[in-house]
């Protein structure tokens, strides 16, 4: 029988936000024999191992391979960690480490731009954002897509899967390479400002200073405004004492959400407080507060994009990179979908070409 390694039964099974007792009620297996397994104590048979494998959504042959090299907590720009469970917080370390794992192969295949993010602890917001947009050439001018222009400077992105939906998105730094997991549930603005967000962290909050605590969420939150609506630029465009519908207008320029620019202006003083409460009063009751209607598209990922053309001409499925790792292809798919296209699951163009 293949060797069996415990650590990787309590990552498949932590990453779906299971407990060892849940676990247990689904195999209809007890909690001191689950406990046994993952603690290297016991190892189970060749058909606990299949029955482990359907539950947990991986091949049996995910437990016959090596330890996967986790994501400490402490490098990850989790928001209100406080708030979140200890459930919320291991589904997403451990989907972490799998995506980091995943992008390791990918590397060894195709080559991808090295990382070029300016390292500014103690920076203030302002001043970090406007050095990155400096130093990246972006001038004034509006970011035509975040996730693209983070790519194109070696930042990994994938798509957090539905059942971490509560998580906007988080960053962490692995093998050296930064990696941003985003949900995409949300619109195309807020998801342009989470990708600035997650930059910020990776920029603001690198070499000694760690991503957590509401400082950090706030001063990361400041950067992203600042990096998507710089300072001169909206000075310019004529939003002093601006009403609704010129916000409405104008945040199209930016791609940002109403909420954002209200903020901003308020941030540049171009709005007084009463000025930025009635807006704020008067784009909740528009339905921004909670979405973002007639917005703008989810931007998409080029990376993969070219990734998954490539593998196609090579005649490697969805499902077969998916095998590569022994998981359901189903896995891969959630952390692609969303960012770009992917073929009908069975569908011819998911199958290898003949």
């Amino acid at each position: 029988m293949p060797h069996f390694t415990p650590q990787r039964l309590t990552v498949a099974r932590r990453r779906l936000g299971l407990t060892i007792t849940a676990l247990a009620r689904e195999t209809e297996l007890s909690t001191r024999i689950i406990s046994a397994y993952e603690n290297g104590a016991a190892e189970p048979s060749e058909v606990t191992i299949h029955l482990l494998a359907d539950k947990l959504q991986v091949q049996p042959g995910f437990f016959s391979r090596p330890e996967i090299e986790e994501v400490p907590l402490e490098a990850v720009s989790f928001r209100a960690l406080s708030k979140m469970t200890a459930k919320q917080r291991d589904a997403a370390l451990d989907t972490g480490a799998q995506i980091v794992e995943f992008d390791r192969w990918l590397s060894s295949k195709f080559r991808f731009p090295d990382a070029e993010l300016p390292t500014l602890p103690g920076y203030a917001p302002e001043t970090a954002a406007a050095t990155v947009r400096a130093r990246w050439g972006l001038g004034q001018q509006p970011v035509r897509s975040v996730v693209q222009l983070l790519e194109a400077h070696g930042v990994r992105i994938y798509a957090l899967r539905e059942e971490l939906r509560d998580l906007d998105a988080f960053s962490f730094v692995a093998d050296r390479k930064p990696f941003v997991l985003m949900s995409t549930r949300k619109s195309g603005e807020r998801g342009r400002f989470d990708a600035a967000h997650e930059l910020g962290h990776l920029v603001l909050h690198c070499e000694h200073e760690e991503p957590r605590g509401q400082e950090a969420e706030n001063d990361a939150n400041r950067f992203a405004a600042a990096f998507l609506m710089p300072a001169d630029s909206v000075k310019a465009a004529g939003l002093r004492n601006a009403t609704v519908p010129m916000i409405l207008q104008s945040k199209r320029a930016w791609g940002v959400a109403a909420m954002a620019l209200a903020h901003r202006l308020r941030e540049l003083e171009l709005l007084t407080d009463w000025g930025y409460r009635d807006a704020c009063v008067q784009l909740s009751r528009a339905g921004y507060r909670r979405g973002e209607p007639g917005g703008i598209p989810r931007e998409h990922s080029e990376r993969l994009r070219q990734v998954l053309a490539l593998l196609r001409e090579e005649r490697i499925s969805v499902r077969e990179l998916a095998t590569q790792f022994e998981i359901d292809a189903a896995e891969v798919r959630s952390w692609l979908l969303g960012l770009t296209t992917l073929p009908a699951p069975g569908s011819a163009s998911d199958r290898p070409r003949t």
